[in-house]
């Protein structure tokens, strides 16, 4: 029924209402009560019971008296304790004044009776603002309060400096030391406040002093003036340089008293023209100004005036005689070469007058030059087709010499003639080659070439030459594709091949292959093992006309390896040779390759030819359309010398006769490109194809090596020969054409995929 816990007064005031309430019961219980008996004994129990309940409470009487003692002596303790504090201190509680000491009271005199307990904080901030002893304050009291009642316990949240009468100077600080209490400091700071100040003085005074060296030092004049226009600082060297008195120059000289001493004196030439009047107003409203003045004593000077961030202006003046008497010499030799560089530039005129004209007749032979260029290089295009259809029928007719004079006594004679007349065309392609590739007109067609099917090409064709020298020639297949022009590719490797096997003795080997060079280049190699180069030879041997010294004379005009680097470097490929007199040559060509192009599919599906077709007899229907005469005289016999019947034709309106009187379609067509007039052999292709109804297989003979015609051969599908044509090519490839191509073939590949990378 009684809580230990709560204050001892309470305690006890509630055990005397439990004695006064067990004292009613008894009486009651007496009243009521049936016998003295019952009576005497509950008056016995509830004597009892108070003797206990008195016990107790003079017990508790006594805890209380002990802890009023204690209390009255922390009191006393806490008062001692302010009272021994050096600052004011006060505590606040529940927004009340709770406690202070004596400092606290006699800080400003006039609050003294106000400051008693029950104060509400908010009055103590009031009446302290409104002190007659407060000078002055940051004025953050009002807003620290606020957030005192808010803020976190134990936060400092108001630090605050105040001013009274006498000088003297406070801190107060206010603390939330728990949720319902504040505790105010007071903390006296006038020794420190003092003691800044008067540091503070002295530094200002120290660096007065530092500033006042400093300019006494400087090169310039400087004088500094405030917003009144008055001086407040300035240096000997600025009262020299203007040659002002020194009682005129003092502290507090207004700039108009300095300026009419000038004018009054002429001490600046042309002070009139100063407009020295106007300087203080256009300082003020332009913030500069910068003249340039002589004086009187010869000097001339620099003026800089520049406005200050407090209103006032400073005023530098520099001795720039030397500067000016520099720029005056300087102006002068400007003048003076100015003079020079005109009479130069007049001399120059008439010298670039004469060199544009000069320039005229250079151009003008440039462009007569380049005309006589461009008609060169029109006639080769021209009288190419005319120079190589005599060549091409003397081959065809050397060709069917040769195979009609074998076995015969003429035999030697007539190869003696072929090997002669070879060495002519080998000639004659050189200098063609040459012109070409030196023309104006750009005779490379850069595409996609298979190196596989350029190596193929050339060993077919030198395979004769190599078995009749006794060399072993061989050749690495490769499957890769690189940018270049294939014509004057395939004539490069081809002059490298011939080269090897000409200067490889009987029993030696030519090897040619190809290396990959990382991953985007690869290098077409041709190894022999012939008499080898010398170090100096290998330096010229790709000019025209070079050979090298130990080459047997009569063993070539020098050309081939001209025409080799002259198309490596129009392709930007790399053209080296590594040899060793003695042991062998190795010559070689770096190429880019074709991404994604590793394949080879223009002769790989092809089917074999068999050597023993060769020997046999060609038993088949040739329609040969050629308009020159003896070309198509030669052609005839060396296909009639094969076993081919053949309805030669000189037109188209010829060889639709020929068809037409046959009553069925040829089994092969061999046309040359350029007939007579505006007729081709592709309007004859196509014509006889039209009028058959057959896709008869083609071969076009001609001497044009332009792109359009090889996209005409994949569209039109016939395959391209160029002249002069080579018996040993044409007899294969009409064989395979006929066998393989005929228009009845169950599977027969397109024409123009198996021939049109073949020269």
């Amino acid at each position: 029924m009684i809580d230990p816990s709560e204050p001892p007064h309470v305690q006890i005031a509630r055990q005397q209402r439990i004695i006064d309430a067990l004292i009613r019961r008894a009486n009651r219980q007496h009243e009521v009560g049936e016998t003295a008996y019952s009576a005497f004994q509950s008056a016995i129990a509830l004597q009892g019971e108070v003797w206990a309940k008195t016990r107790d409470l003079e017990r508790a009487a006594s805890e209380l008296e002990e802890v009023r003692h204690e209390r009255e002596r922390t009191r006393r303790n806490l008062s001692d304790a302010l009272s021994a504090m050096e600052g004011g201190f006060a505590l606040f509680t529940a927004g009340t004044l709770e406690v202070c000491n004596d400092l606290f009271r006699s800080l400003l005199p006039d609050l003294r009776e106000r400051l008693v307990p029950g104060l509400r904080i908010e009055d103590y901030f009031d009446a302290l603002s409104k002190s007659g002893h407060l000078v002055s304050s940051d004025g953050r009291m009002q807003t620290s309060l606020t957030r005192a009642r808010h803020g976190p316990v134990g936060a400092s949240v108001l630090s605050v400096v105040i001013e009274l009468t006498g000088d003297r100077w406070f801190q107060i600080n206010l603390q939330r030391t728990s949720d319902e209490n504040v505790v105010i400091l007071q903390t006296e700071i006038t020794a420190i406040v003092r003691q800044n100040r008067s540091e503070r003085e002295s530094l200002i005074d120290r660096q007065a002093h530092y500033l006042q060296a400093a300019l006494e030092n400087m090169s310039s004049g400087i004088c500094t003036f405030s917003s009144a226009g008055e001086v407040i600082l300035h240096n000997t060297r600025f009262r020299d340089l203007l040659g002002l008195p020194f009682t005129l120059l003092q502290k507090g000289t207004r700039l108009g008293a300095i300026l009419e001493f000038i004018r009054a004196n002429a001490l600046i030439r042309d002070a009139d023209g100063m407009d020295f009047a106007q300087w203080e107003d256009r300082i003020a409203r332009q913030g500069r100004i910068r003249r340039r003045m002589r004086h009187a004593g010869g000097r001339v000077l620099d003026l800089f005036a520049h406005r200050l961030p407090d209103g006032g202006f400073l005023v530098d003046v520099k001795d720039v005689t030397l500067e000016s008497r520099a720029t005056e010499m300087l102006e002068k030799r400007v003048d003076e070469r100015t003079a020079e560089l005109t009479r130069a530039n007049r001399r120059l005129t008439a010298q670039s007058e004469a060199q544009a004209q000069v320039e005229e007749e250079l151009r003008l032979a440039k462009e007569r030059a380049e005309a006589a260029v461009s008609s060169k290089t029109r006639f080769l295009a021209a009288a190419s087709h005319d120079l190589l259809q005599p060549v091409n029928a003397a081959k065809l007719l050397i060709s069917t010499l040769v195979q009609r004079a074998e076995d015969t006594s003429l035999a030697t004679l007539v190869e003696r003639l072929d090997g002669s007349f070879a060495s002519i065309e080998e000639i004659l392609h050189a200098l063609l080659d040459i012109s070409r590739l030196d023309s104006t007109d750009g005779a490379l067609t850069p595409a996609d070439v298979s190196l596989g099917a350029i190596m193929r090409g050339v060993i077919e064709d030198q395979a004769p030459l190599a078995a009749k020298r006794g060399v072993q020639l061989d050749i690495v297949p490769s499957s890769v594709w690189v940018r270049s022009d294939q014509r004057y590719l395939m004539r490069s490797v081809q002059n490298l091949v011939v080269n090897a096997l000409q200067y490889t003795e009987p029993g030696g080997r030519v090897l040619v292959g190809c290396r990959n060079r990382g991953t985007d280049r690869v290098v077409l190699e041709v190894w022999d093992t012939g008499m080898g180069i010398s170090a100096r030879d290998q330096k010229r041997i790709f000019d025209e006309f070079a050979r090298a010294e130990n080459v047997p004379f009569a063993s070539g005009m020098g050309l081939g390896l001209s025409i080799v680097e002259r198309t490596c470097r129009h392709m930007g490929h790399k053209v080296r040779v590594r040899s060793k007199p003695g042991v062998g040559s190795v010559f070689s060509i770096e190429m880019r390759t074709v991404p994604g192009r590793r394949t080879e599919p223009d002769d790989s599906d092809a089917p074999a030819l068999r050597p023993e077709a060769l020997g046999e007899d060609m038993d088949v229907i040739a329609l040969l359309v050629e308009n020159d005469p003896d070309v198509l005289f030669a052609t005839t016999e060396l296909l009639e010398g094969w076993g081919a019947s053949v309805l030669p034709a000189a037109s188209t309106e010829a060889a639709l006769t020929h068809v037409a009187d046959m009553g069925m379609a040829p089994d092969i067509i061999v046309a040359d490109f350029q007939l007579d007039g505006d007729d081709t052999g592709v309007a004859a292709i196509e014509a006889v194809r039209a009028a058959t109804g057959v896709r008869v297989p083609a071969i076009m003979v001609t001497a044009d090596r332009s792109e359009s015609l090889l996209r005409q051969g994949v569209e039109t599908g016939f395959a391209i020969l160029t002249k002069p044509v080579q018996p040993a090519r044409l007899r294969p490839l009409i064989d395979w054409k006929v066998r393989w191509q005929a228009p009845d073939a169950a599977a027969a590949p397109d024409p123009a995929d198996a021939d049109k990378s073949r020269p």
